[in-house]
């Protein structure tokens, strides 16, 4: 009887130590992530993890009960040292190393099929545990959510996508990266410069020679100045010079109502984004804290920052607008 009383004491002690490990691993916030994405296993565990200090009471005082039991019975079988060793080896292997890397592996799986087992501890040891849960939630307060960082969240993005069972792919990874990286980045990285802009000044004539120029740019959208490059005013949508017959028209009797999008170098690409989508715009002019014209950024600059992929269409001459800027006025530009 000894016998069979030591083995169902291990066997408890190891449930108890392998619950401990098993319900503690599950993040609370990971699990309320899980329920929303319609997981039953989470659904099951929930309700009992998200009262952490009484299942933790519980296990506790469960765990060192049935330790304390077997060592008492083990001691009836046995001389003292021989009975402490024999204890020992039984609860370290039985009771805590086999369970514990058990349920460290297959913790949401083993939580949702032994949640009956855990209610049947609450309930048996309620009286002694509620009392000193109670006391920690009083001392402590509620458990504290998870929140990762956008750098740990890029991390775990990475892990992932190296992670072979993970489906996740290459392309995600850079644009989840990209969507995480892109508002600490401003409109003066990406922009495009104004030395390698094509611009029209207000008064300039559309006779057949410019719009054949216009449509050789290829842009759809070219900044109009007025007198001086520095003074833009406004936007000309190559789409409204189509099917131009009039003679004498000019630039400035194609500009848009709407009043141009106008910010700092250093605004942010998020807070710039918004601008696009309330404004119903894709460009924007960049002016630098002396006030002066410096470049644009459109929405496609953007989206690009955020795929981290240089968009070309067949009527972009160059894929990289900085770079062309920056040879184009090296010579100019004094290094000693």
């Amino acid at each position: 009887m000894e016998y069979l009383i030591v083995t169902i004491l291990v066997i408890l002690s190891g449930s108890f130590s392998g619950l401990t490990l098993g319900f503690f691993s599950l993040n609370i916030t990971s699990l309320e992530r899980k329920i929303k994405l319609k997981d039953k296993r989470a659904i099951k565990v929930y309700p009992i993890r998200k009262r952490g200090n009484l299942l933790l009471c519980t296990l506790l005082i469960g765990n060192v009960a049935v330790n304390s039991a077997a060592a008492i019975f083990l001691g009836e079988i046995a001389s003292g040292l021989i009975a402490g060793i024999i204890s020992t080896v039984l609860i370290v292997i039985f009771g805590e190393i086999i369970p514990q890397a058990v349920f460290s592996r297959f913790a949401l799986s083993l939580g949702a099929k032994t949640v009956w087992l855990v209610k049947i501890f609450i309930f048996l040891l309620y009286p002694v545990a509620y009392p000193l849960s109670l006391l920690l939630d009083k001392m402590l307060g509620e458990e504290l959510q998870t929140v990762w960082s956008k750098r740990e969240i890029k991390e775990i993005i990475k892990h992932h996508e190296e992670n072979e069972d993970s489906d996740i792919d290459k392309d995600e990874e850079r644009i989840l990266i990209g969507a995480l990286s892109f508002s600490e980045t401003t409109a003066l990285h990406i922009m495009t410069p104004k030395p390698v802009l094509y611009t029209l000044e207000k008064g300039t004539l559309l006779d057949q020679n410019k719009l054949i120029e216009i449509r050789e740019k290829g842009f759809t959208r070219i900044p109009v100045y007025d007198t001086t490059e520095d003074n833009v005013i406004g936007i000309l949508y190559s789409k409204d010079l189509i099917g131009i017959v009039e003679e004498g028209k000019i630039v400035g009797d194609y500009l848009t109502n709407k009043n141009p999008i106008m910010v700092k170098e250093t605004i942010q690409l998020d807070a710039l984004m918004n601008h696009f989508i309330k404004q119903k715009m894709h460009l924007a002019l960049v002016f630098n804290t002396f006030g002066t014209f410096i470049g644009v950024v459109t929405l496609e600059d953007i989206i690009e920052e955020i795929i981290k992929v240089e968009i070309v269409d067949e009527a972009d001459l160059t894929d990289d607008m900085q770079h062309l800027a920056i040879e184009k006025h090296k010579a100019n530009i004094l290094d000693h």
